[in-house]
């Protein structure tokens, strides 16, 4: 895949171009139980996890989906075994390093979002470098939400707001949907128009909870492992399915 393939070249013959989400937003769930049906430790699972997450993307950019973000580490998954997310962090790391000229090659940029202040200064640095090189790419926009809680994002809102309105810089009437929107870490993307979670459970885990007001939501008991292409094309064939009303009759 390259950046100059296009939308209609790839784009299943079912699935309308004008029908398709600008933002697909991901919950990559169920990398520990597929590790362990397997009979693998869990670490493989999260191997495997990033090479779904790496097909899904070039899948996105194939059929001309503009905006990926995937929640792949939330502030609750601290609790996990030590070494289990001690090994996330170094995959990340590694995984950053060695795709950086690849993300270049087809036009991506990547961004970060959630407390990233917390993590391994070693992660931090990557993210960073990531981040500053792929900026000025005008190919899909791939977020990956690490280290994120929904709940976090809207409190530090809130207090960023409260310390304009403190300093005199903003009036509390001067506070509206926009004003918030752009103290959000995801400040600048558009809302996704769907929403997928693999494994099969039934909630979004604290994962984008202001910007998923309108999102269509769709769930598979696939877990995230074998979460393909086909896959993919039988979420976007439910969600164009959907009449949208965004609150209209």
């Amino acid at each position: 895949m390259t950046v100059q393939h296009t939308e209609q070249q790839y784009l299943p013959s079912d699935l309308k171009k004008e029908l398709l989400p600008n933002h697909v937003a991901v919950i990559c769930d169920g990398n520990g139980r597929w590790a362990q049906r397997q009979g693998l430790p869990r670490f493989m699972g999260h191997k495997a996890g990033v090479d779904a997450l790496r097909d899904l993307l070039r899948c996105c950019d194939d059929w001309g989906i503009g905006a990926l973000t995937a929640y792949v580490f939330s502030t609750e998954n601290w609790k996990r075994p030590h070494e289990e997310v001690d090994f996330l962090m170094t995959l990340f790391q590694r995984v950053l390093r060695q795709e950086l000229q690849e993300m270049m090659k087809e036009n991506v940029q990547i961004k970060f979002v959630g407390n990233l202040a917390a993590l391994p200064s070693a992660l931090q640095e990557e993210i960073s470098r990531s981040m500053t090189d792929t900026k000025e790419n005008q190919g899909i926009r791939f977020t990956v939400a690490t280290n994120y809680g929904g709940r976090q994002e809207i409190v530090q809102a809130c207090r960023a707001i409260a310390d304009q309105v403190k300093l005199g810089l903003l009036e509390p009437d001067q506070i509206d949907e926009a004003t918030f929107e752009r103290h959000l870490y995801t400040a600048g993307i558009c809302d996704p128009d769907l929403l997928i979670r693999t494994s099969g459970e039934m909630r979004i885990s604290n994962f984008l909870l202001w910007q998923m007001a309108y999102a269509e939501i769709y769930i598979t008991q696939t877990l995230w492992p074998d979460f393909n292409r086909n896959e993919f094309h039988r979420a976007l064939r439910a969600y164009q399915q959907r009449e949208r009303r965004f609150g209209n009759v």
